[in-house]
């Protein structure tokens, strides 16, 4: 038996068989798209590429709609959760940069109409061309979906690959300009965000107010985790929790966190540095990190769970993923954050049965959360809305979950429904959902790629979607100069959020050794970005 009629034999068998079929091109894609040159991988979309040789090997083995659509609906409405609080927050204080970004993607989509007439091409192919060019597969699944065609998908697959070279060597020229020399906004270096640190200060400023009043100074930039009462006449220098009402005194000594020029600037203003180690006496006062697993606890902020009134607690820090956050009274917690309590040893564990200290319920996730979620978002996406001409317009099954993620993750809780996610949980579930949307518009595209690159049609799309690339790649970085005052690392990610592409991220994070500013430059674009592709690469198919 020869290679050919095993492959034969091998096709008959997944025709037959979905759900083989499906875990062989996700298996494939996934080994494929995790193999690294320099920083540059497929990635997910790996499994698109896939999926397509095999659809276009025998246009027998299709995956059924049910899988594309509720791949698709997951990802959008995961990913929406976990944007939405940075997104909202995004619109009161990144306007420039924003504006900048939604202005290259609208003129990207210009150029896509006019190049695609231009050489002959027009309806849901430039749909495709468009999410392709700029790496948006929400975008192509909302032209798929709108257009109930295979034509998206062709365009997606001839744009892709040069839509993510494109962007790195795009990202290549932001990250190693210089600053600009004029902008119409102030161009300042970007302020990294704060790295968390600790220190022991010796009180010396007399008539200082109480610990909260304090706080508040310095805008609650700054939380007190133990005091330690001083060598004075009737301070027998006890080791306690550092409560708002507490007020020190000189020769009390304070552990203070924050971040380093936070803290340095209260360390000058009440006393100075001290040598003494108030974390190593825990014979009354002692510290943990405990898991939030307690659903009734997560999406309240610190300050609505009262930790202090119930049990004479304090939290100082939060650790969620691989960050730590100052814990502020207006930090919403998550399933699967580790908070830092220092507390009375004797209510530890009251404190950690409050919060759960659960792994696994830490990776739990409310199973009724998810699909009311998904539930709100589908019939959101189904509603239409008119357009001049007589036309209509409907977010689709990418727009809708997306909109509804992006509000219920801004809300955290409503009564008793949490709609945040552990890290962990929202990213298997976002890649899974993408992973199953792609193996499924690959595998009914198979047939029309291969008839697309063996046609003059091949060549024209990949010509415009190198035009439409470049052009919107430009715009951002002379627009994001000129008009924001962009530059460096911000600007790396800047153009990853602008192409909502992690592996411009990730080679802007390698080439400026993880600086965090290319983070926060994705985070404030990536969500607008999603949004206006998911809604434009539809439009693009009526011209």
């Amino acid at each position: 038996m020869d290679v050919s009629e095993i492959l034969r034999g091998w096709a008959d068998l997944a025709a037959e068989q979905p759900l083989l079929l499906l875990t062989v091109i996700m298996a494939i894609g996934g080994a494929i798209g995790s193999i690294k040159i320099r920083s540059f991988s497929l990635g997910p979309a790996a499994v698109l590429f896939t999926a397509l040789a095999f659809s276009a090997y025998d246009d027998r083995l299709k995956l059924p709609q049910i899988l594309g659509v509720f791949g698709l609906a997951l990802f959008a409405y995961v990913i929406g959760v976990g944007a939405g609080p940075s997104f909202f927050a995004a619109l009161k204080t990144g306007g420039r940069a924003l504006g900048v970004v939604i202005g290259a993607l609208l003129i990207g989509a210009l150029v896509t109409v006019l190049a695609g007439n231009a050489l002959g091409l027009s309806g849901p192919i430039l749909s495709g061309v468009y999410a392709g060019a700029l790496t948006n597969t929400p975008a192509l699944a909302a032209a798929s979906e709108a257009w109930a065609s295979d034509l998206p998908t062709v365009g997606y697959s001839v744009t892709y690959l040069f839509g993510v070279l494109g962007m790195l060597l795009a990202a290549v020229i932001g990250i190693k300009a210089a600053p600009p020399r004029k902008a119409l906004a102030p161009i300042v270096e970007d302020p990294l965000p704060p790295r968390l640190d600790g220190m022991t200060v010796r009180v010396e400023t007399p008539n200082l107010p109480d610990l909260g009043t304090l706080s508040e100074r310095y805008d609650h930039n700054i939380v007190f985790s133990r005091i330690m009462r001083g060598d004075a006449p009737g301070h027998p220098g006890d080791v306690d929790v550092a409560t708002d009402d507490a007020i020190p005194m000189p020769g009390d000594i304070l552990t203070v966190i924050g971040s380093q020029a936070v803290v340095d600037d209260f360390v000058t203003a009440v006393g100075h540095p001290s040598s003494v180690a108030l974390t190593l006496d825990r014979s009354t006062v002692d510290y943990r990190r405990v898991a939030v697993s307690n659903p009734k606890v997560a999406g309240q902020t610190l300050g609505e769970l009262r930790l202090r009134r119930r049990f004479g607690a304090v939290a100082t820090r939060v650790r969620r993923g691989d960050v730590d956050l100052l814990a502020t009274d207006d930090l919403a917690l998550q399933i699967g954050d580790r908070v830092r309590i220092v507390a009375d040893r004797r209510r530890m564990s009251e404190i950690t049965a409050y919060l759960g200290d659960s792994e696994k319920g830490a990776s739990a996730y409310s199973i009724t959360s998810l699909s009311l979620g998904l539930a709100l978002g589908v019939l959101l996406g189904e509603l239409t809305f008119p357009l001049p001409g007589g036309s209509h317009f409907a977010l689709g099954l990418a727009g809708g979950p997306l909109l509804v993620g992006l509000i219920v993750g801004r809300a955290g809780r409503t009564g008793p429904i949490n709609w945040s996610m552990p890290h962990g949980v929202a990213s298997t579930l976002s890649q899974l959902g993408m992973m199953l949307f792609l193996a499924y518009a690959g595998s009914n595209s198979g047939s029309a790629l291969a008839d697309a690159l063996s046609s003059p049609t091949g060549p024209r799309l990949l010509a415009i979607g190198v035009v439409v690339t470049t052009v919107t790649a430009a715009t951002v970085i002379l627009g994001g100069r000129l008009l924001a005052g962009m530059y460096g690392p911000r600007m790396g990610g800047v153009l990853a959020g602008t192409q909502t592409q992690p592996a411009v991220l990730a080679y802007a994070n390698e080439s400026t050794k993880d600086d965090p500013r290319v983070n926060l430059g994705y985070a404030l674009v990536y969500p607008a970005a999603m949004i206006v592709k998911v809604i434009v690469a539809p439009l693009i198919g009526r011209f």
